[in-house]
């Protein structure tokens, strides 16, 4: 610990990612990947970007981005926000629009950053206990003071709420901001975005990075009425001006644009997470009803951590965590088919041993 650090950074505990290991044969399915590769067309729009583009600084606007988003939505331009992954976005959220608080509420098991900003920004995580089953019990999050931050579908479980209950939620307190962080969108839940054009007081955030098959890009956006996206552009001007690459800006508009790529590779993922759940089940698993691109499984006499050991020796890697009421659980990222087949055979392989 260096003597030069602040009080800020030396009480801070860092949030942990996903391992990113480089062994050869390994089977990756602890970080949400896409199994597929990303649109051809998004491909050729990174290639397109000219030297001449790379000499000069990208558009701080992000206009041409902003605009396919805007187009694709439904939304006007100064309704988009876009950064340099969800996550940089969220940062700004607190910064810009919850440090005035001096709460936030969020589910007790959930997106394992939102405290780590919540300590940075200097506010209180004030945690909502999910039920038995993991569902969100939206009266009770609505009947809490003080602004709501929550994933949907909700990460680790996977478990999304319909747009009846985020609609509850949202008009339950005008004057309370509403944060849904919209990750795992495309893989089946409903999307809190036809709210908007209602609801001054939501935000959705988005990520590329799952959807779109683009973490390697590092593009996210927010959505929300102007006001709410104009105090994110102040905050973001204040610290980066230009977050967005022109190789990013090109490929993730034209990413966005690619319809048909997006459909397509959504049902390809919502088929092998449908086929998994079948194999899981009649392995003995009990899987959590996801509507995201990976599982929440726990194995009914098996431990959790043999079982994460197992499948690691045999260089298949999945996400564990050892927080008390969700240690014997596992969250597992919907590979390709063939990914999938290979973690059934090895889980059978474990379970017989």
């Amino acid at each position: 610990m260096s003597r030069f650090w602040s009080d800020t950074a030396r009480h801070l505990s860092p949030y942990i990612p996903g391992e990113q290991p480089r062994v050869r044969g390994l089977i990756k399915l602890n970080t949400n990947e896409h199994p597929l590769e990303p649109s051809e067309k998004a491909i050729r729009a990174i290639k397109a970007v000219s030297g001449d583009s790379l000499r000069r600084y990208p558009d701080p606007t992000s206009q041409e981005l902003c605009s396919a988003i805007a187009v694709t939505e439904g939304l006007q331009i100064n309704q988009v926000f876009v950064g340099n992954g969800s996550d940089e976005i969220l940062a700004h959220v607190f910064q810009a629009l919850l440090s005035s608080s001096s709460v936030v509420n969020v589910p007790d098991i959930t997106y394992s950053f939102y405290p780590v900003w919540a300590k940075l920004y200097g506010l209180e995580c004030q945690t909502l206990p999910l039920s038995k089953d993991f569902s969100i019990d939206v009266d009770s999050l609505a009947a809490l003071d003080g602004p709501i931050l929550l994933a949907n579908p909700n990460a680790p479980t996977g478990i999304a709420l319909d747009l009846d209950s985020i609609e509850k939620l949202v008009f339950s307190e005008r004057d309370r901001l509403v944060v849904v962080d919209e990750a795992y969108f495309g893989f089946g839940a409903q999307s809190a975005t036809r709210l908007l054009d209602r609801a001054d007081n939501l935000l959705v955030t988005r990520s590329l990075s799952k959807s779109h098959a683009l973490a390697g890009l590092r593009v996210g956006f927010a959505l929300g009425q102007s006001s709410l996206i104009d105090g994110l552009v102040r905050v973001k001007d204040s610290f980066n001006s230009y977050p967005i690459d022109a190789m990013a800006q090109a490929g993730a508009a034209a990413a966005i644009l690619d319809r048909e790529w997006l459909l397509g590779a959504s049902e390809a993922v919502a088929g092998n997470r449908d086929w998994l759940v079948t194999e899981l089940t009649q392995l003995d698993f009990e899987v959590c009803p996801s509507q995201a691109n990976f599982l929440f499984v726990r194995h009914r006499s098996a431990a959790g951590q043999a079982i994460f050991d197992g499948l690691r020796s045999r260089n298949i890697l999945v996400r564990r965590w050892d927080k008390a009421r969700i240690s014997e659980h596992l969250r597992i990222s919907i590979g390709t088919r063939e990914q999938c087949e290979a973690l059934i055979a090895a889980l059978k392989a474990l379970l017989e041993e």
